[in-house]
């Protein structure tokens, strides 16, 4: 069985490193980069519009208030289910992962790829909310694989390619949702929960312990696995308004906890804040002779290192958040993709960087060399937190890290179950109702796995079919960039220029676009 393991892994290693690190960092910068372009650098040359449509509208009714349609959620809560699935342990261990591996330069790159990952997922929302349509229970279904099936599938002669790639999107994002959308979160909320909360009664008894002995499963870890399956089951089979409702109510908390618990490190240690950006900054173009025991760390793995965390925390380019966005209840295509700007903003530009100079002002790591003062890069943040939240033996900082990983993880796993549910529907086409509770069943069922999960290749093979995803979905945005293009004038002639004879284009299909035409007419929505 090992020998069976290991084998797998060999062999998912050498797709992974194809999908990431040879095809799909750089088609993604590339194409966030060709989106920013087309749009004339939308992000920058529009900002305050977005600041204002996205952040700047929470307070309005329309914005927050909860829809009486079945078929959609608010703005607010469209938002607050895709952070939740992208808002991970990937903004914690992975910032610190990155930082380990590639140095203080990768959060540059990881800068970088939010810079233009703005516009990819501004793009996305765009084309998932113009060519989503209802399903029998009168919910919006939208995402990849329809973009993919009506978009790119619509020029001549690429029918069956937008049909094939659409597929391939959606089984990946079904096979991905178990894994690092389940799984892996659970495995983190598990073991992260049990360290800093040990009770001895419970993990002392061992009920599994691997062949190797590295690794054991104990009554705690099963304990804490099942408490874990209830309440996901409940919140998850209540369908997507209860997710949303959930979501809602935990992202702003924890998100804004979590800054300002970074913020008083970051403060206490403001005299180190010039070093950390000064590495931040001289790092990220030229090689470390040493750094983290690493000899020769190369440019190109600094830059890959940073883009794939990057993609890891925000997931623009991978087509998942569409799915959620498209639920909104905005009839605007270009109002949702405001919101995908601001989704990334929130999630990298701010979280990850907040991540980062706690670890960097901190002194837990040493700028220079990148030797580690005290524990790995798996307790770095928390070791971070305990600079300054120390008291005596008590140290608060692991106490505050493994809540925000339980909290973190746990709306991950709540937002993901949304993403295969809605590429299970697609695949299942007349059957979808009947197989996507079928589908959700054996999601919840998975989440025991993870609690008692002792190797990382569910982990790992999730990871390469998350970057299979990303592919067909870049694609799909590639050779839609025209439409892109054309929506985003549309919007900008009619809502920010205020011209009167520009018809909106709001759907793919006549007889939704009529529907929305003649919403906007009754509520005046801007």
């Amino acid at each position: 069985m090992n020998q069976f393991l290991d084998n797998v892994a060999e062999v998912n290693d050498v797709v992974n490193s194809f999908v990431w690190t040879k095809v799909g960092v750089w088609l993604l910068i590339a194409v966030g980069l060709l989106m920013t372009i087309l749009t004339k650098c939308f992000q920058v040359s529009h900002f305050g519009h977005w600041i204002k449509k996205t952040i700047g509208s929470l307070f309005e009714k329309k914005v927050r208030s909860h829809t009486g349609e079945k078929a959609s959620i608010s703005q607010f809560q469209a938002l607050c289910t895709a952070l939740a699935a992208t808002v991970g342990v990937g903004n914690i261990a992975g910032v610190a992962g990155a930082i380990v591996t590639g140095g203080p330069g990768a959060v540059f790159w990881m800068w970088i790829a939010a810079f233009l990952g703005m516009m990819t997922n501004y793009s996305e929302n765009i084309l998932g909310i113009y060519f989503r349509r209802k399903n029998k229970q009168g919910e919006w279904s939208g995402g990849a694989m329809y973009y993919l099936q009506d978009g790119l599938g619509g020029y001549k002669g690429m029918k069956h390619v937008g049909k094939v790639l659409a597929i391939i999107f959606a089984i990946c994002a079904v096979l991905a949702s178990f894994g690092i959308g389940n799984m892996g979160q659970v495995n983190k909320i598990v073991l992260n929960f049990t360290s800093a909360f040990d009770i001895p009664a419970l993990s002392d008894t061992v009920l599994y312990t691997s062949a190797d002995g590295s690794s054991k499963v104990t009554l705690y870890m099963l304990i804490v696995g099942i408490i874990l399956l209830i309440l996901v089951g409940i919140v998850i089979l209540g369908g997507l308004q209860r997710i949303a409702n959930v979501a809602e109510k935990i992202i702003p908390f924890m998100v804004v906890m979590f800054i300002l618990g970074s913020l008083t490190v970051i403060f206490v240690n403001i005299s180190s804040i010039g070093k950390a950006f000064g590495s931040i900054f001289s790092m990220a173009f030229s090689s470390q002779a040493l750094w983290g025991g690493a000899t020769g760390v190369a440019l190109k793995e600094i830059i890959t290192m940073g883009c794939k965390r990057g993609v890891f925390s925000n997931e623009a380019g991978l087509g998942s958040s569409v799915m959620v966005h498209s639920n909104s209840n905005v009839v605007e295509p270009v109002k949702q993709g405001l919101w995908g700007i601001f989704e990334v903003f929130a999630d990298t530009i701010v979280i990850c960087t907040m991540t980062a100079l706690v670890i960097l002002t901190s002194g837990v790591i040493d700028l220079e060399t990148g030797v580690i003062a005290k524990g790995d890069d798996a307790t770095l943040v928390a070791e971070s937190f305990n600079t300054v939240f120390k008291f005596g033996d008590f140290e608060f900082g692991k106490y505050f890290i493994a809540i925000a990983i339980l909290l973190f993880a746990f709306t991950t796993v709540l937002g993901w179950s949304h993403y295969g549910t809605k590429a299970v529907e697609y695949l299942a086409g007349s059957k979808a109702e009947i197989v996507t509770k079928i589908y959700k069943g054996i999601f919840v069922a998975m989440i025991m796995l993870g609690a008692l999960m002792t190797s990382s290749i569910a982990w790992d093979i999730s990871d390469t079919f998350n970057g299979m995803m990303m592919l067909p979905n870049l694609i799909g945005v590639m050779a839609l960039s025209p439409l892109v293009m054309k929506l985003t004038k549309n919007y900008v002639d009619r809502r920010i220029k205020g011209k009167t004879d520009v018809k909106p284009m709001l759907s793919h299909f006549p007889e939704i676009e009529a529907e929305h035409i003649k919403k906007i007419e009754e509520t005046g929505e801007d």
